[in-house]
């Protein structure tokens, strides 16, 4: 059977020690998706590696994920051993459907309790956001699972303040990430903190990761969000043709030609389908179009408005504000390389 091997972990004070603490029923992508990026990392124009990783579990030995794919781990408690001398700088928990059971393993709790008061960095993926309330980390902070379990940790922790938009949030020196994949985004955002944003971009481009992504966008790209909505497809044709006419003047009358409906009932049909006001969403698909133009191009911003639809430059600053809560400029400083 296939395994990913751990090394014992040795101190090394040289490099940043990021230990990824996992258990039975993890996912797989909630792991090695943040280890591939500190794996890789490098400071900028060095080819040294940044940090040294390690992964551990309660008992040690090989760990089952969703997968046919077993992990190796080394004993929580050689990392609780200070005596060790084994100087933790990020914490990651795991997310997986196993974070259930986990969550009410007193010795895993404990470990984490007892990690977290020497570990400058705790991070979760996922539902490993349970382990961390269930240690009492996230009492009275902001924090972010799976959408699926938002309500969930809500629920079962109260003190927690579960948001649900965010691909991650960052409290102080304890992070939560969104699921699977944005284990990945967290992880490219802790780089860009620790080594700064082109060691982050390289990363990103590498990861064949068109951008990244800030911790104020929505967790579903919208795309996506429509997708899930509108499951039957009603509006698919339309969408199809909103994205390739955008830079045209479009009025709901026009969308709700191209659907044979009139006006109002179109309008009435798409909202309660989508969500969202036709307005709205199309307003959403020309920042979605303007963000990848302003990454992936060398337009200016005047011309990527023109280009998406927005007429000029302060409407879309407008748009950026409602959807991103920031500006195009600041969008395309932060997260382009420089």
């Amino acid at each position: 059977m296939p395994s990913f091997h751990a090394n014992v972990p040795k101190p090394d004070r040289r490099k940043p020690n990021v230990v990824f603490l996992v258990y039975d029923g993890i996912v797989l992508l909630d792991l090695v998706g943040p280890l591939h990026v500190f794996s890789r990392a490098c400071a900028d124009g060095t080819v040294e590696l940044a940090y040294k990783t390690h992964i551990a579990s309660v008992s040690g030995g090989p760990v089952q994920t969703n997968t046919i794919v077993q992990v190796d781990s080394v004993p929580l408690e050689e990392l609780c051993d200070v005596s060790k001398g084994l100087e933790i700088d990020t914490l990651v928990i795991v997310g997986g459907d196993g974070a259930n059971v986990a969550e009410t393993n007193k010795k895993l709790v404990e470990h984490v309790a007892t990690l977290s008061a020497r570990a400058k960095r705790i991070c979760s993926v996922c539902c490993g956001a349970f382990v961390l309330a269930a240690a009492g980390l996230l009492d009275g902070r902001r924090a972010v699972t799976h959408w699926e379990d938002c309500a969930l940790l809500a629920r079962r922790f109260p003190n927690v303040r579960v948001e649900v938009d965010p691909i991650y949030i960052k409290e102080g020196s304890i992070w939560t990430s969104a699921g699977i994949t944005a284990g990945t985004d967290m992880a490219l955002a802790v780089v860009r903190e620790d080594l700064g944003p082109d060691p982050a971009l390289h990363l990103a481009r590498s990861l064949v990761t068109p951008m990244i992504r800030s911790a104020g966008q929505s967790q579903f790209s919208s795309d996506l969000a429509r997708q899930t909505q509108d499951s039957a497809g009603e509006f698919s044709k339309l969408h199809i043709w909103l994205r390739e006419n955008l830079a045209k003047r479009i009025s709901v009358s026009s969308m709700a030609a191209k659907c044979s409906m009139s006006a109002r009932n179109f309008s009435r049909r798409y909202a309660a389908k989508v969500g969202l006001t036709p307005a709205s969403s199309l307003e959403k698909m020309r920042v979605d179009a303007a963000r990848n133009l302003l990454l992936e191009t060398d337009h200016s911003i005047k011309i990527v408005a023109r280009e998406c639809g927005f007429g000029d430059q302060e409407r879309m600053r407008r748009a950026f504000h409602r959807h991103l809560r920031t500006s195009p400029s600041t969008y395309q400083s932060s997260f382009r390389e420089s």
